[in-house]
């Protein structure tokens, strides 16, 4: 057991990470009380960042890596789409390919037939009644003539209609391909909005010395502990009962065999993973396809009531639904919170809710 992952079951009550939370409700999980954060004192140095100073880092640092994850999840879109786009032109591609053997093949019956209509003359029906010595295999051969030429003209209709489905499938595809150019070029601006936004976010944590990155960090539990204790204040447990179903007990299985991992923007396992890549893997797990980005899972996902709320439920964070994590029982979550962090248990309510849709409704 890696040390980030000692340090998250010593910080959180480690029953949330067993089975047994997920059937039946127990202990309400609460982030342990925060240290008191040391006060700049008048024998500090007068370069010492004082815990205002801190405050407001904590806050940019949090707007930094909330525009992280918002790209993270369309550089994520962006990537899904392609994966789509790619296997729409693959499909197109092979049914151009039938096509264009279906239409070599309807051009040879075509040939063939006009030449046996050569062979036969370009006398009218009445010379050729007039000149056979036997009338009657005449008209017996002018009706298969004629389903000859109901023949013929199927095949030219069936020639002309894959030609349109021909010209049809090559458009599709054009489409296709500039629909992934486009895709392509999302994905690479939302990589360097990423990349931009944690290379911020670092170079502000790596002007702090080590005693006040320290304090940073109380400052990060201590509001995490305010918002986890303020939901549950709210009385919230007292109506979530429910009980994980079986696909829900096998998402959170994995959800908790994947603590102490890190984080890694557009990851989806099984060494790194971002938020909605841990969610969309766990209930892959579990048998249930769901769609690989926060916003989309909020979208499509059905949405449920918090007091409904059961294991393995996922909880939408923010307002613009960009984060996520899966609900585990008694208020706590896992969720994979952002770079340098690693997969983790939480206060549900550290973090604003924006709602909780369920997989497997």
């Amino acid at each position: 057991m890696g040390s980030g992952k000692r340090g998250l079951i010593t910080a959180a009550v480690t029953v949330v990470c067993a089975v047994t939370v997920l059937a039946a409700p127990g202990t309400a999980f609460a982030a342990p009380s925060p240290t008191p954060s040391p006060s700049t004192s008048a024998s500090s140095p007068s370069t010492a960042v004082s815990n205002k100073d801190l405050e407001d880092v904590r806050k940019r640092l949090e707007k930094l890596y909330h525009a992280a994850a918002v790209a993270t999840d369309q550089y994520n879109a962006a990537e899904e789409a392609a994966e789509k786009q790619s296997a729409e032109i693959v499909a197109l591609a092979k049914r151009i390919v039938k096509g264009q053997e279906r239409l070599a093949e309807l051009k040879k019956q075509a040939g063939a037939a006009a030449a046996a209509q050569y062979r036969s003359g370009g006398l009218p029906d009445e010379a050729k009644l007039m000149l056979s010595d036997d009338p009657q295999a005449f008209l017996d051969g002018t009706g298969r003539v004629l389903q000859g030429q109901r023949a013929t003209k199927g095949l030219l209709a069936e020639m002309t209609r894959i030609q349109q489905d021909l010209e049809l499938y090559a458009k599709d595809a054009s489409a296709q391909w500039k629909k992934l150019e486009a895709g392509r070029k999302a994905k690479a601006a939302a990589q360097k909005r990423i990349e931009k936004q944690i290379k911020a976010a670092e170079q502000l944590e790596s002007r702090l010395e080590e005693e006040e990155k320290e304090r940073l960090a109380e400052l990060e539990k201590e509001a995490a502990y305010k918002a986890q204790t303020a939901w549950l204040n709210s009385g919230i447990l007292e109506d979530i009962k429910g009980e994980a179903s079986e696909q829900g007990r096998k998402a959170v299985e994995y959800a908790t065999e994947q603590l102490g991992k890190p984080y890694e923007w557009g990851a989806e396992g099984p060494e790194t993973y971002d938020c909605s890549g841990l969610t969309s893997q766990a209930w892959a797990s579990a048998g249930q396809g769901i769609p690989r980005t926060s916003q989309e899972q909020w979208k499509q996902l059905k949405r449920i009531d918090i007091e409904d709320m059961r294991p393995g439920d996922l909880i939408i964070y923010n307002d613009d639904a960009s984060h996520v994590a899966m609900y585990i029982g008694d208020g706590a979550i896992i969720h994979a919170p952002r770079p340098g962090r690693t997969v983790t248990v939480a206060g549900a309510g550290t973090m604003p809710i924006l709602g909780v849709v369920r997989p497997d409704a």
